[in-house]
C-alpha cells in the first residue's frame, strides 16, 4: 500500500471516532426550584462574623413570631464564619465555639418551625472571612449539606486565585444536583463574569454587583449605596425570570443607615425588580416602622408575581423616574422615585407603559394600602425626597 493509501486507511478509522468525541452535550436543564424570588433572613450584614447557633435559632424563633413567615419568609440563612477546620478526611465542620450542638442540629431547630435552612460557603480555597473553602471539596461539602438538611447554599467569590467562574459555579452546581436533595444555589460572584449571559441553568439566583452598603448613596471609590446597585440592574431585566434571578444583594431595611422612607424605597424597588427578600436585619429589635415595610403584602406580592417579569426604568427627568413592571393579570406594578432632596410631584403616563393613552385604569396605593380614582392617560403625584409612590394599575 503506499502513503497516499495508507492515509486514506486511517482517515477511515480515526475521523469517526474523533466526530463522536466532539458530540456537545445535552442542554442544561433548570433545577425546578425558586420559581419566585426566595424570601428569607441572612445573618451578614447585621451580624457579619459574630454569629452563633443561638443567634440563629433566635432568628427562627423571631420569624416565626413577628408574622415574617405568615408574610412568605421562609429561609433562615448563616452567612460567612460558621466553619471550624476540615478534619482529617477533609470533611467540612462547624465552628464548635459558635455552634456547639453542630449545624444538623440547627438545621432540624429550624425545620421544626416550618422554615428552611441555608448555609454559605466560597469557590475559593478559603472564604471571605478566612475560613475554609470548597475548593476542591465541592462534591464532599454538597454531600455533607444535604446530609445536615440544608435547604440553601450561598457561594461566595473570595481567594479564587485565577478560576474561572463559569467552571467553578457549575462544578458546585453539579455537586448539588448529584446529592439528590433539592438545594437552591445563590451564586454570590458579585457580577464579574457578568453571570447573567450563563448562569440560567446554573444557578437560582446570581449577584449583579458587589456588597450593598446601608446608605442611600454609595461612597465614590469603596461602596455602592442602595440607589447605586439600582443603577446597575438597568438592562439586566431579560435575564431573570422564575427560577433564575438576578440578584442586586441582600436588605438592608432595619439596619440603621438610612431614613424610614430610604428603607420604604429600598424595599419596593427590590420588589419592582423581582429581587429576592432576604432580610439583613436584627429580627429581635425591629421596630414597628420596620415591620411595617417588611411585611407589606401588596408590595410583597408584587415580587413573588408568578409572571416573573423583572421591572425596568422607562422614564428618567433628572432625579425623578417612573420604573414599570409587568403583572401576569396583565397590570402594572409602578414605582414613581424621587432622588432629590426636596418632596417633588412624579408623573407616569400610559404610553410610558405600554397601554394606550385613552385607557382608563383601576389605581392602587400600595403603601396607602386604598384605592385612588380611576385615572386615564396619564397619573401624576407629590412624592416625598429620597421616596417613592408604589402603584397597582389594572383593569
Amino acid at each position: 500500500m503506499n502513503n497516499r493509501g495508507f492515509l486514506a486507511v486511517c482517515l477511515f478509522f480515526f475521523l469517526p471516532v474523533a466526530h463522536a468525541q466532539e458530540k456537545p452535550e445535552p442542554p442544561r436543564t433548570a433545577n425546578g426550584l425558586s420559581l419566585t424570588p426566595p424570601m428569607g433572613w441572612n445573618s451578614w450584614n447585621k451580624f457579619a462574623c459574630n454569629i452563633s447557633e443561638d443567634k440563629v435559632r433566635q432568628a427562627a424563633d423571631q420569624m416565626v413570631s413577628s408574622g415574617l413567615k405568615t408574610a412568605g419568609y421562609e429561609y433562615i440563612v448563616i452567612d460567612d464564619c460558621w466553619q471550624g477546620e476540615r478534619d482529617a478526611d477533609g470533611q467540612t465542620t462547624a465552628d464548635k465555639s459558635k455552634f456547639p450542638t453542630g449545624i444538623k442540629a440547627l438545621a432540624d431547630y429550624v425545620h421544626a418551625r416550618g422554615l428552611k435552612f441555608g448555609i454559605y460557603s466560597d469557590a475559593g480555597t478559603k472564604t471571605c472571612g478566612g475560613r475554609p473553602g470548597s475548593r476542591g471539596h465541592e462534591y464532599q461539602d454538597a454531600l455533607q449539606y444535604a446530609a445536615w438538611g440544608v435547604d440553601y447554599l450561598k457561594y461566595d467569590w473570595c481567594n479564587v486565585g485565577t478560576q474561572d467562574a463559569k467552571s467553578s459555579y457549575l462544578t458546585m452546581s453539579d455537586a448539588l444536583r448529584a446529592t439528590g436533595r433539592p438545594i437552591v444555589f445563590s451564586m454570590c460572584e458579585w457580577g464579574t463574569a457578568k453571570p447573567w449571559l450563563w448562569a440560567s441553568n446554573v444557578g437560582n439566583l446570581w449577584r449583579t454587583t458587589g456588597d450593598i452598603w446601608d446608605h442611600w448613596q454609595g461612597h465614590k471609590t469603596y461602596s455602592l449605596g442602595m440607589m447605586d446597585i439600582v443603577d446597575l440592574q438597568v438592562g439586566l431585566s431579560s435575564f431573570s425570570g422564575p427560577g433564575h434571578w438576578n440578584d442586586p444583594d441582600m436588605l438592608e431595611v432595619g439596619n440603621g443607615g438610612m431614613t424610614t422612607e430610604e428603607y420604604r424605597s429600598h424595599f419596593s424597588l427590590w420588589a419592582e425588580l423581582a429581587a429576592p427578600l432576604m432580610a439583613g436585619n436584627d429580627l429581635s429589635a425591629m421596630s414597628p416602622e420596620t415591620k411595617e415595610i417588611l411585611t407589606n403584602a401588596e408590595v410583597i406580592a408584587v415580587d413573588q408575581d408568578a409572571l416573573g417579569k423583572q421591572g425596568d426604568r422607562v422614564k428618567k427627568d433628572g432625579d425623578l423616574e417612573v420604573w414599570s413592571r409587568p403583572l401576569k393579570d396583565g397590570g402594572r406594578a409602578v414605582v414613581l422615585l424621587n432622588r432629590s432632596e426636596t418632596s417633588r410631584k412624579v408623573a407616569v403616563s400610559w404610553e410610558d407603559l405600554g397601554y394606550p393613552h385613552s385607557l382608563k385604569l383601576h389605581v392602587r396605593d400600595l403603601w396607602q394600602h386604598k384605592d385612588l380614582p380611576p385615572s386615564a392617560g396619564e397619573f401624576e403625584t407629590p412624592v416625598a425626597s429620597h421616596g417613592v409612590v408604589m402603584l397597582r394599575l389594572g383593569f
